[in-house]
Parts: C-alpha cells; sequence; structure tokens
C-alpha cells in the first residue's frame, strides 16, 4: 500500500493534467466546432489565461517524475496545446499588422536623417528625441539588458509595429512554444506573417523586386531615377523598418531561447535586406561611364551613411552577411567612383572630332568636360577621400601627338583629386589645340582658342570650391593663354589691315617737285577698304558668346583701327578729295568703321549696306 503521501500526490497531479488536459481539449479545432470559430485571445481575458496556465499545467506533468499520468495522453495534450497557440500566435500578427503610412515614415526619415550631404536628395538635419520611446520601454518588463544596445546612432528611428498588449500575449505564446521544443515553428510563423508585412511596405516605398541582371539591363536614364528613389528608401528601411522589426522581435523572443530573437529577425528581413542592396551591388559592378559618376557617387554617400546603421540593426553573428555585404558594396562603388574618373580622363583624351564648331564658339567638349569638372567640386569632400593616387601627367593622343609641351601643374599642397582636375584642363587645352588647327584662317583659330580658354577659366571663377582646387598659380597661367591668344588673333588678323595705313611708299621726290603719290595713295585707299569689308563680313559671322569679352575685344580692336585711321584720313583727306570720284576711294568715316566694329563677334551675316559710307 503507497504511503499518503505519494498517493495524494500522484492524485493530485492526475487531477490536475486531468482538469488541463480537459480545457486544452475543449479548444482542439480539429474536433471543436467552437474552437474551428473562436479565437481564444480574441475574447475572455481570463480564458486566455487559463488555456495558458492549462498549457503549463502539461509542461509540468512532462517534467514531473510521476507515473499516473500516461505520457501518451502527455504528448497528445501538447501537441494539441501547441498547434493551438502557433494558430493564436499567427492570428494575433496577423490582427495587429497593419500597413504602414509611407508618407508619415519619409517625414519621420527627414526629420532623424543625419551624415553626408547626397547631392539627389535634400539633406538630413536634426536629433532624434526619445523621450515617448524611453518611457514606453521602461515599462516594458521583457526588454532584456541588450535591447537597446544597438540604438546609439542618433538616425535610428523605431516605430511601435504592434501594440503593447498583444506584445504581451505573443511573448506569452512563444515562451510555451519554445519551452515545449517548438521554436522552429513559432519562428516560421511569426517570419511569414511579418515577412509580408515588410513586402508590404517595400512595394510602397518604390523598392521593386530586380535582379542584379535585371537592374544591369535598364537604361540610365530609368536607373538614374531609381537610384534617388532607393536612396530615400533605403534610409527608411535601414532606419525605420528593419530597426523596428528587430525591437518587435526582441520585444517578443529576447532570452526565451538561444538567440531566438536573432533568429526571427534574419528569418523576417534577411531576404528583403538582400533584395535591398542587390540594387547597390548591380550599380557598383555595372559597365562604368563617365554619366553614372555621380549617381554612383550619390549612393556611396548615401551607404557611407548608412552603414553604422547597418551595423547597429544587424550586429548579431547571424545577421554578419548583411553587413559584410554593405561593407564590399561600398568598397566596390569606391572602386567604380575611380574607375569612372579615370576613363573619363581617358575620353577627354580620345574626344577626336574633325569638325571645326562655327564662328569658332565655345566647343560642346569644352562645355561639357568644364560642367563635369564643377559637379565633381560639389562631391569634393567624398572624392578627395577617394582619390588618393595623382595622375600619371603623360598622354598620348590617338593621332600619335604627345602632350610634350604642356607643363605639369606645380605640385605644392594640391591634393591628388585637385591633380586630376588639373590634369583633365590640361588635357583639354592640348586637345582644343588640335581643334584649333582644323581652321584654315590663323584668326579664327586664335579666337577659337581665346573663347574655349575663357570659358574655363570663367567656369572656375564660377565655383568657389572649384577655384579653391585648381588653384591661384594654374588660374593665372590659364587667364594668361586666353589673353594670349586674344593678342594672337589682333596681331593676326589687324596687323594687315592696318598695314594700309601706312606712310611708307605715298611719298615721291623728283628732281623740281615732292609730294604724295596720288595713284599710290588711291590703291592703298582701295586694299583698305577690300580688307576691311572682307574682315568685316567674316568676324560678323564669328562668335564671341561671353558679352563683356566680346566688348572688351571690340573696344581693343577700336582703339587700334580707329585712332590709324583718323590720322590717315586728316594727312590724305585733301589729296583724294581734289581729284575725281574721291567717294570710290574714301568709302568710310570714322563714325562708320566705328558702327562696323560693333557687328563683330554676334554670329550671323551683314548686309553689305551696312557698310555704306554715310558721311565724311
Amino acid at each position: 500500500m503507497d504511503s499518503p503521501e505519494k498517493t495524494d500526490g500522484g492524485t493530485a497531479t492526475g487531477i490536475q493534467f486531468a482538469a488541463a488536459e480537459k480545457l486544452i481539449l475543449r479548444w482542439d479545432s480539429t474536433v471543436s466546432e467552437e474552437a474551428r470559430e473562436r479565437m481564444i485571445f480574441d475574447g475572455d481575458r481570463q480564458e486566455a489565461d487559463r488555456y495558458l496556465n492549462a498549457v503549463d499545467e502539461i509542461q509540468r506533468s512532462m517534467e514531473s517524475t510521476d507515473v499516473s499520468v500516461d505520457s501518451s495522453k502527455i504528448n497528445g495534450a501538447i501537441q494539441i496545446a501547441m498547434a493551438r497557440l502557433e494558430d493564436e500566435f499567427r492570428n494575433i500578427l496577423i490582427t495587429h499588422t497593419n500597413p504602414l503610412e509611407i508618407e508619415s515614415l519619409i517625414d519621420t526619415n527627414n526629420s532623424v536623417s543625419g551624415g553626408r550631404h547626397c547631392r539627389s536628395m535634400s539633406q538630413f538635419n536634426g536629433d532624434v528625441d526619445y523621450s515617448e520611446d524611453q518611457e514606453h520601454d521602461n515599462g516594458d518588463h521583457h526588454r532584456g539588458r541588450t535591447s537597446t544596445s544597438y540604438r546609439t546612432t542618433s538616425s535610428i528611428k523605431e516605430i511601435d509595429l504592434i501594440p503593447q498588449e498583444p506584445i504581451s500575449d505573443l511573448r506569452s505564446i512563444a515562451e510555451r512554444m519554445i519551452t515545449a521544443g517548438y521554436l522552429r515553428e513559432c519562428i516560421q510563423v511569426y517570419g511569414s506573417v511579418r515577412k509580408s508585412a515588410v513586402d508590404a511596405s517595400f512595394r510602397r516605398l518604390g523598392v521593386e523586386k530586380l535582379s542584379i541582371g535585371d537592374v544591369q539591363r535598364l537604361e540610365w536614364d530609368e536607373l538614374e531615377a531609381k537610384v534617388k528613389r532607393w536612396i530615400k528608401a533605403a534610409k527608411i528601411c535601414v532606419r525605420i523598418l528593419f530597426a523596428s522589426e528587430k525591437r518587435l522581435c526582441e520585444q517578443i523572443f529576447e532570452e526565451l531561447g538561444t538567440n531566438a530573437d536573432d533568429a526571427c529577425f534574419m528569418e523576417t528581413v534577411k531576404g528583403s535586406a538582400i533584395q535591398l542592396f542587390n540594387f547597390a551591388e548591380a550599380i557598383s559592378i555595372s559597365r562604368r561611364s563617365p554619366e553614372k559618376l555621380f549617381k554612383i557617387l550619390d549612393l556611396h554617400d548615401a551607404l557611407s551613411d548608412l552603414l553604422p546603421d547597418v551595423d547597429a540593426v544587424f550586429r548579431s553573428k547571424s545577421s554578419e552577411s548583411v553587413r559584410i555585404q554593405a561593407t564590399e558594396i561600398l568598397s566596390r562603388l569606391a572602386e567604380a567612383a575611380r574607375g569612372i574618373l579615370s576613363e573619363f580622363e581617358n575620353a577627354v583624351q580620345r574626344e577626336t572630332t574633325k569638325i571645326p564648331v562655327p564662328g569658332g564658339t565655345i566647343h560642346p567638349l569644352t562645355r561639357y568636360v568644364m560642367n563635369y569638372i564643377n559637379l565633381i567640386s560639389e562631391y569634393k569632400q567624398t572624392l578627395s577621400e577617394l582619390i588618393v593616387s595623382k595622375p600619371s601627367m603623360n598622354a598620348r593622343f590617338p593621332n600619335g601627338d604627345y602632350m610634350g609641351d604642356f607643363e605639369d601643374p606645380e605640385p605644392g599642397n594640391d591634393t591628388p583629386l585637385a591633380l586630376h582636375l588639373i590634369w583633365i584642363i590640361m588635357i583639354l587645352q592640348f586637345n582644343l589645340e588640335g581643334k584649333s588647327k582644323l581652321y584654315k584662317d590663323n584668326s579664327l583659330a586664335h579666337l577659337f582658342i581665346m573663347n574655349n580658354v575663357h570659358y574655363i577659366v570663367q567656369k572656375i571663377r564660377g565655383s568657389s570650391e572649384l577655384q579653391e582646387m585648381i588653384g591661384d598659380d594654374f588660374l593665372r597661367r590659364l587667364t594668361r593663354k586666353f589673353r594670349q591668344a586674344a593678342t594672337s588673333y589682333q596681331r593676326a588678323t589687324w596687323v594687315g589691315v592696318l598695314h594700309s595705313l601706312r606712310d611708307e611708299g605715298l611719298h615721291v621726290k623728283g628732281g623740281f617737285s615732292s609730294g604724295v603719290s596720288k595713284s599710290a595713295l588711291r590703291d592703298r585707299f582701295k586694299t583698305f577698304n577690300a580688307t576691311f569689308e572682307e574682315t568685316h563680313r567674316a568676324q560678323a559671322t564669328w562668335l564671341v558668346p561671353d558679352p563683356q569679352l566680346r566688348e572688351e575685344l571690340r573696344i581693343s580692336i577700336a582703339e587700334k583701327l580707329l585712332p590709324a585711321y583718323r590720322s590717315f584720313l586728316g594727312r590724305y583727306r585733301s589729296h583724294i578729295e581734289s581729284g575725281k570720284h574721291p567717294e570710290m576711294y574714301i568709302k568710310f568715316s570714322v563714325d562708320d568703321l566705328e558702327a562696323a566694329v560693333l557687328d563683330f563677334f554676334e554670329g550671323y551675316p551683314v548686309s553689305s549696306l551696312h557698310m555704306r559710307r554715310r558721311s565724311h
């Protein structure tokens, strides 16, 4: 006969198990219509607590050494209970998973994002006020010691994905399932529901499911818009969406099992994180071309700014692959930027169009290169970190020309990036020198060089960042260059014109008289008229697009031409007017020439009526 204590104990265990089993079986959805139609945690709170207590009792029976309860009945009750808890867990998650207000996330991200400037977006500034979160965390007894360790950057902003009461229910269920050995099933249910929620948020953020191949097949114009969208989305995904998913995992699973919260987090977001970063990876390994540089730098800046947050949110061993992927992409973007700058230098060097631009105006290559360099200067902070080696400072052009005549810029304290920009301008200059030889008229060739180098100088002066990098010494050299070209133009054009106004060869000496040879003087006026008319007709079609430079050049011409003509006319006018048909030789007054000079460099033909003599 058993001792009273043993009998009483065994009876008590059996009675408690029987009561718990009865409650478990009542909610067996495989046999009860009521159980199929109702969810325990949707109803009376006391009913949910009674069910959890019954599960606890069944689990205690499993651990008990009492043989009064059949182990097969215990296992059967546990399986039924776990199936029910799994359904309840899923239902609570689905019921309380609501679509996120993406617009509010964007506003939140704008208010908390910080870091480096990205030209494709607005600048993000500001600090986060965590007062509400901290108050909420202090009242949450489920948050463990390590749950706030990753919230160390001011850019991370968690939001409540599920209200607190359902979180408590989810944690209570998860605790029972994990204790009973159903961790894997719990994680799978959790991951399936929350992955759908993350996918929905991705769709609303415009993050498409594109493979690396899909991205690389897109046209650049289309891809450029997607880069801008990706940068905005990535900030929200990492700093808000993923961070909040991690927080939710910690609230439900922390300290319930070995890294259960990390396992649930990766089950939920790993696929989405890979999808997110695959886009940036595809850009980083795509074919390099100059037009891609600035979007690649935008991506680099954005990812560099995000990397501390990626490290914080994906800090666990199980999420190491995401951290590694982000770091490697950043490295490849940096390498791509360096490669594109080198490719741009080569492209400027290889540009060998053989058609001269009409009127000696600014060449499209000059505009393209200087606008490109101007944009590079806006990315000075990033590129100064990425460009660490100096240019080779030698170049051989496709036609065999070698840049041996160009002096290397004085190194001084110039950064490698600054030297690359100077080198690009030097390559451009040398290329322009070659293009100037396409003009048959030397005056037009000099005007072409003047226009283009002046444009280079003005673009540098128009950007304080670019001027600082290029330096005053090189800028002075460029200024001297375009002024020398202007002087060379004037010499090539006007020395010949003014040569007609010299005194030599007009005076004759005889045995009985000396004086001016009228025939020689008439020839001299005819030569001047013809030369000036031809110069006027041609150079009115030439173009100096900069208004100030155009005016300065006209003034310089007038200062040489008008006094010389006025003096010549004053000395010899009477000799012509005393003869026949003086209007055939004195075709212009000083005022006529002054007016004619105003036609120069406008870029369109002028009527010959312009050249009529108006008065003497």
